[in-house]
C-alpha cells in the first residue's frame, strides 16, 4: 500500500489503495480462530465471486518474510482458490500484532453460524490485544475524579461493548477455551451447554480427560447440575472415577416437570383475601372434581 506523504503527514487521513496480489504470496493469520469450512454459506460465497468477483478487498499485512498475511479475507480467499483465481484485491494495511488480532476479530465476530469455541477463542485474543495495548500505552488511566479499573475487568468489558454483550457473557465464553478439545467439539455440536461447559472448565486437565471417557462409557452428557456437583468435588479433591461415575450414573430430572401458574392470569378467580396455600387447595379440589367426572364420563 502507498500511503500519501507530504511534511505534515502524520496529521492526514491515510490514502489506501486497492492492490491486486497473488494468492501464493498470501497466508492466513496465525491461530485465526474461525474456522473455514465448505459449507451452504462458503458456496454461497463461492457463487456470490462467481458471479460479481470479489467486491470487498481482503485486508493484508506485509509479513517480514515479504509476503501478506490476511487480516480480513480468509472466506473470500478460500473462495478465490475454489474457482482457479491467480490473485485477489486487497488493500494492505501496517498493523502490529495487536491491532491485527482486534480487526480480525472484529471483522467476523458478528458473523452468523459461529461455534462457540470460535468465538471463545476469538474473545479470549482479543481480550489478551487490549491487555497488552493497556500495558504499552496506558490506556486505562483513570480519568479526573474516577478510579482505574483492573486491566483484565477493563479488557474483558471492552470486548463485551465492541460484541453488544454483557460482561458475565463473554467471560462465559472465554472459560470454554479451558476445555479440552473433544469436550470443546461436544459444546459445538450441542450435546453440552453453555453454562454447564463452564462448571466443567474448571476441572483439572485430568479430570476432564477422565469425564471425555465417562461419557462414551455412559453415552450421557452431564446436566448444569451434574455440572456443578463434580466441580464441587474437584474443588476438595474428591473427584475421581468412582465418584464422577456415581454422579453421571444419576438419573436426570426431566425437563418440564413443574409448572408454574402466572398469578395474574389465576388471581382475579379468586377473593383479594386468599393465601397462596387456599388458592392451590381451590386449585387441587377442582382437579379432583374434574377427574371424577371424567371417570364417570369414560364408564358411561
Amino acid at each position: 500500500m502507498e500511503k500519501a506523504k507530504t511534511a505534515n503527514s502524520r496529521h492526514l487521513p491515510v490514502i489506501e489503495s486497492v492492490v491486486m496480489l497473488p494468492l501464493s504470496e498470501l497466508y492466513p493469520f496465525p491461530d485465526h480462530p474461525f474456522s473455514v469450512r465448505d459449507d451452504d454459506a462458503m458456496r454461497d460465497t463461492t457463487e456470490s465471486v462467481r458471479q460479481s468477483g470479489i467486491l470487498m478487498p481482503l485486508i493484508v499485512r506485509p509479513s517480514p518474510e515479504g509476503c501478506y498475511q490476511i487480516v480480513s479475507g480468509h472466506r473470500r480467499k478460500h473462495a478465490a482458490e475454489l474457482l482457479g483465481m491467480e490473485e485477489v484485491p486487497a488493500i494492505v494495511r501496517h498493523l502490529d500484532d495487536d491491532e491485527a488480532i482486534i480487526f480480525m476479530v472484529d471483522s467476523n465476530i458478528q458473523r452468523e453460524n459461529i461455534l462457540p469455541s470460535e468465538k471463545a477463542k476469538a474473545y479470549k485474543m482479543k481480550m489478551e490485544a487490549i491487555k497488552h495495548q493497556g500495558k504499552r500505552t496506558d490506556l486505562i488511566s483513570a480519568q479526573p475524579g474516577q478510579k482505574s479499573k483492573p486491566l483484565e475487568k477493563w479488557s474483558i468489558e471492552k470486548v463485551a461493548e465492541d460484541a453488544q454483550s454483557s460482561r458475565s457473557q463473554v467471560q462465559r465464553y472465554i472459560r470454554l477455551t479451558e476445555l479440552a478439545p473433544p469436550l470443546q467439539q461436544m459444546v459445538d455440536e450441542q450435546k453440552i451447554g453453555l453454562t454447564p461447559a463452564v462448571e466443567i472448565s474448571y476441572l483439572k486437565p485430568d479430570e476432564q480427560a477422565l469425564l471425555v471417557e465417562t461419557i462414551d462409557s455412559e453415552q450421557a452428557t452431564p446436566s448444569l447440575s451434574q455440572a456443578q456437583r463434580m466441580r464441587q468435588l474437584s474443588k476438595f479433591g474428591k473427584l475421581n472415577e468412582d465418584t464422577m461415575l456415581k454422579v453421571m450414573s444419576e438419573q436426570k430430572k426431566p425437563e418440564g416437570t413443574n409448572i408454574t401458574l402466572p398469578w395474574k392470569k389465576i388471581s382475579k378467580y379468586f377473593p383479594s383475601t386468599y393465601t397462596p396455600r387456599q388458592v392451590e387447595d381451590v386449585i387441587f379440589r377442582l382437579l379432583a372434581q374434574w377427574q371424577r367426572r371424567r371417570q364417570q364420563n369414560q364408564e358411561r
